[in-house]
């Protein structure tokens, strides 16, 4: 009888943990155009959707367009979108050089994030490539509104059925809070410096 009551209580802890977790500020280097990204500048937005990937994860390659779509859809209400690569500088790959020839001329007004230090990953204690946090700004500061996955199926856009950053998108530009808050991300592990 004491599991079944202190069951629900677990559970809202766990709820309260993943949504509406502040975010404190931070600031990283764009690797396409070496200028400061930095959350306090997007004070103003509607929301700021990161996206956890790198060059040589295949589940990040297979969302790569899904992204792009996503900011030309979104950006013009001003939503900011950047990508955020945990391993660069860390794997011979994940190079400046790599990075350019990667997006350059494919992207515009997505931020290219250098989180090599890992300070971001660790700080939103993300796992997965790639994995999503939207951050929305308020009067009291910024604040996780949606983490997890992009959708629910890698490789066939099509068949995606369960658009989750789409929807959480939806919500917040309707000023609704995404449900749901969070979904478990699908893809490579981040290998997490010592």
């Amino acid at each position: 009888m004491k599991a079944i009551k202190i069951l629900p209580i677990v559970f809202l802890l766990l709820t309260f943990q993943s949504f509406g977790q502040r975010v404190e500020n931070f600031s990283l280097e764009d690797i396409l155009n070496g200028e400061m990204f930095e959350l306090n500048n997007h004070n103003d937005s509607r929301a700021i959707v990161l996206v956890f990937t790198t060059l040589s994860c295949p589940f990040s390659k297979l969302y790569e367009n899904r992204i792009i779509d996503l900011y030309n859809n979104y950006s013009k209400d001003n939503f900011v979108f950047a990508m955020v690569n945990p391993h660069f500088g860390n794997d011979e790959e994940e190079s400046k050089v790599n990075v350019e020839g990667r997006f350059k001329g494919k992207i515009s007004g997505i931020s290219m994030l250098n989180d090599g230090s890992q300070s971001l990953t660790k700080q939103l204690q993300v796992t997965k490539l790639p994995e999503v946090i939207v951050i929305t700004p308020s009067q009291t500061g910024f604040a996780v509104a949606y983490r997890g996955a992009i959708d629910n199926n890698p490789q066939v856009p099509e068949s995606a059925n369960m658009k989750y950053l789409e929807n959480a998108l939806e919500n917040i530009q309707n000023k609704k809070n995404p449900s749901p808050s969070s979904s478990r991300p699908v893809g490579c592990n981040i290998r997490l410096l010592n």
